[in-house]
């Protein structure tokens, strides 16, 4: 069949059509191609940041601390005994220019812990900022008070059978023989219906990795600490730079634990000076108290190094507040034992 002209240019037009339509679809579909292949592919990754195992004490922990009342009387060096489970030690004077210490033990089953004395009334300060179950042998006048006032949670040879006198040590008295353990003051806060646990929080910030104190402002070398209580009595700390602790001595003789034979040591020390008096109470004793809620200056030490720090403590059951000095920030310390010492504003403390 013959086309017309008119025929034909219907025809062509139409392919032309045709043929600008298919070039538009397959334009269309290389560049949808092109943007899948160029498109990423994004992943989405979950990371976890790493939770801190602090050794010294679960912080996590709601048990209530256990503060113990130490014997630290020269008849009794040799025999102390536990000190290396405490997770905080308190030094302070007390009558005749020694000194008494005060060990906080949380999550431990420590078998023997000795040798346990007295109360003496500002100890109960620093129980109470541990909301801690206070465990002793008799008490001063003051203390025995306070007990009562602040309806505090006692643990003392008068009201329990927590402490056991030890009759093999028939070289001291018989009043430096008490001992006692964890689990038998555990049993007797149950038995007494003792709260034994705790919301209040640890009393210091802990950090798993080695804190510099060296790039602290301020910063000086600590390798001896040396901290006079009395004319009698100076506790001394010795940097033992091998296992990163500072080694305990008392009037220049190792500190040792009667159970292990080990020498005591610490991780850090926190150190400061308080206003110490004699009571006038007519008992003749000398009976001291300190001037302990205010605030003051003082030093942390750890790792070889020390650095000015600042304390705070609002009323008797409050918490102590340290801070490092140059940045006013709450004090972190090292994951270890950590030796509060509070020593009379008339002795010199040297740091070398």
């Amino acid at each position: 069949m013959k086309l017309s002209k008119k025929g034909k240019v219907l025809i062509i037009g139409s392919l032309i059509l045709i043929i600008g339509a298919l070039s538009v679809l397959l334009f269309i579909q290389s560049r949808n191609d092109k943007k899948k292949n160029n498109k990423k592919v994004t992943t989405t990754v979950t990371t976890t940041k790493k939770e801190e195992v602090i050794k010294i004490v679960d912080v996590k922990s709601k048990s209530r601390p256990y503060a113990v009342m130490i014997n630290n009387n020269t008849a009794v060096w040799g025999y102390q005994a536990g000190l290396n489970d405490a997770y905080i030690v308190y030094e302070m004077i007390v009558e005749g220019g020694i000194t008494r210490l005060m060990a906080l033990f949380k999550d431990k089953e420590t078998e023997r812990i000795a040798s346990i004395r007295s109360s003496r009334h500002y100890y109960l300060d620093y129980a109470m900022e541990n909301d801690a179950i206070y465990a002793h042998i008799g008490w001063s006048p003051q203390a025995e008070g306070d007990i009562y006032s602040f309806g505090l949670d006692v643990i003392n040879a008068d009201n329990s059978p927590a402490f056991i006198w030890d009759n093999e040590l028939r070289n001291i008295s018989r009043e430096h023989r008490a001992y006692t353990s964890i689990p038998r003051l555990k049993e007797v806060a149950e038995n007494k219906g003792y709260r034994t646990t705790t919301d209040k929080g640890l009393l210091l910030k802990y950090k798993e990795e080695a804190i510099d104190l060296s790039s602290y402002e301020g910063a000086v070398p600590a390798n001896k600490v040396i901290i006079p209580y009395s004319y009698s009595h100076t506790t001394s700390f010795v940097y033992d730079a091998e296992n990163a602790v500072y080694k305990r001595f008392q009037n220049d003789r190792e500190h040792l634990d009667y159970v292990t034979g080990e020498q005591y040591s610490a991780k850090n020390i926190i150190t400061y000076k308080v206003n110490n008096y004699t009571l006038n109470d007519g008992s003749g004793k000398g009976r001291q108290d300190i001037i302990n809620v205010g605030s003051g200056e003082g030093y942390f030490i750890s790792n070889g190094y020390a650095v000015e720090i600042t304390w705070e403590k609002q009323d008797r059951s409050s918490k102590t507040i340290y801070k490092v000095k140059s940045t006013g920030e709450e004090l972190v310390v090292n994951d270890g034992i950590t030796y509060i010492e509070i020593e009379p504003d008339t002795m010199t403390l040297t740091i070398e």
